[in-house]
């Protein structure tokens, strides 16, 4: 059995049974089965002074404890979940099988989603994108290498793995037309993203600099960015996405604590322009050796590789807040679509297909550009954990619904 969320893990979730309030619990995954452990109820009868944040039904009141706290779960979790031996039968007593078929367990959005923001961090996917739609012209705008690109989503319509999505509705323009029409989208896609979520905020005004980036940053998660490229294609000149992209993001119900990987830091790929000094993270790199797997319909179409993304995630957030801009408890961001220099390494449709060109053909006899309905994406991660260990990062599924 795979031990993606053994005990080196410590993925933290919000669930609930049937008749009682969600609360916050930790998945364990070994030899006896995938479960989530009460960490709340443990907590409680431990008397720890941060069980009361642990009750609650969101991961917000414990990640807004801070980083000294955090330290602390976590040393009691090791000797909690038999890092160095046998799982407790106290643990096996407090926890509930996630894999039993009878939906017992319901996992919720893990955290309260205070603001959203992705980036446009992999050089790979930013020239693909660049390639086809500015032909003849360098594939990166003169900012890129100089700066994370970014915009700020909608946080309202992040919904948790396995939420169904509904196709978007919105204006279009079709090749040679001269007005637009108001269509379902024709060309929903896909971003296969990490997303990274704050727990501690900071004051109007201040910056948060790159060595301060484990201060505030709680954890890590998957991220679908589910993008209706016709829509964004004849609105975002030029504002940027917005009807395009707002109408769904998926997450993860599982955020793994940035702690969990330690094992998985590494530099940043070269850069190609000296970074302003607020970027400068040769001190403290914060690359990440993730490995990302994109399946549709149950078919692996893709693996795309975090390593090679050329803005960390420490570097976006410095850039987020080097005007002055506020962090709040939940806030989260994105990487932006991790793609490869490889074709079964995009993190999207419209790279995997060319925007269209070139379908994908799936093992099944089929072919997609873009998304039917009725497809069903899934998005797994894992990371190098300790003495040869993995640590996951969970799953985001989303399936796609009909337009109303």
């Amino acid at each position: 059995m795979s031990a993606d969320f053994g005990p080196q893990t410590q993925a933290h979730g919000v669930y609930s049974v049937a008749g009682e309030q969600p609360r916050v619990g930790v998945r364990l995954q070994d030899e006896a089965g995938d479960v989530v452990v009460d960490v709340s109820a443990l907590a409680d009868r431990a008397g720890l002074p941060w069980a009361e944040a642990l009750s609650a039904p969101s991961l917000n009141p414990f990640m807004a404890a801070g980083p000294r706290v955090w330290a602390e779960h976590r040393r009691w979790l090791d000797g909690l979940l038999g890092l160095d031996g046998p799982v407790p039968d106290a643990v096996r007593d407090a926890s509930h099988a996630l894999d039993d078929g009878s939906r017992a367990v319901r996992l919720h959005l893990p955290f309260e989603v205070a603001d959203y923001v992705d980036f446009y961090s992999s050089r790979d996917h930013a020239e693909n994108l660049g390639a086809m739609f500015r032909p003849g012209q360098p594939p990166l705008t003169p900012a890129w290498t100089h700066v994370p690109i970014g915009y700020h989503g909608r946080a309202g319509t992040v919904v948790v793995s396995g939420t169904g999505v509904r196709r978007p509705v919105g204006q279009v323009r079709a090749p040679g037309a001269e007005h637009p029409e108001v269509v379902a989208s024709r060309r929903l896609d896909i971003e296969a993203e990490v997303g990274f979520v704050v727990g501690v905020g900071s004051a109007l005004g201040d910056s948060v600099p790159l060595e301060r980036f484990a201060d505030h940053v709680f954890g890590v998660c998957l991220v679908d960015d589910w993008s209706a490229r016709d829509l964004q294609a004849w609105e975002y000149v030029p504002l940027g996405p917005f009807l395009g992209k707002s109408f769904a993001t998926s997450v993860s119900a599982w955020v793994t604590p940035l702690s969990s990987l330690e094992h998985a830091r590494l530099p940043a790929p070269a850069r190609e322009h000296p970074v302003q000094d607020y970027l400068d993270d040769s001190a403290q790199p914060w690359g990440l050796d993730l490995h990302l797997e994109v399946r549709l319909n149950g078919h692996v179409v893709s693996r795309p590789p975090f390593a090679r993304m050329y803005w960390t995630a420490a570097q976006q957030l410095a850039h987020l807040t080097v005007n002055g801009a506020s962090l709040r408890t939940g806030d989260l961001f994105a990487s932006g679509t991790v793609s490869g220099a490889q074709r079964d390494e995009r993190g999207s449709l419209i790279e995997l297909s060319w925007n269209g060109e070139q379908p994908l053909e799936l093992p099944d006899g089929t072919t997609r550009t873009f998304l039917s309905d009725g497809d069903e994406v899934v998005i797994t991660a894992w990371a190098p954990g300790p003495g040869g260990t993995r640590v996951g990062l969970g799953e985001v599924a989303g399936r796609v619904e009909p337009a109303r």
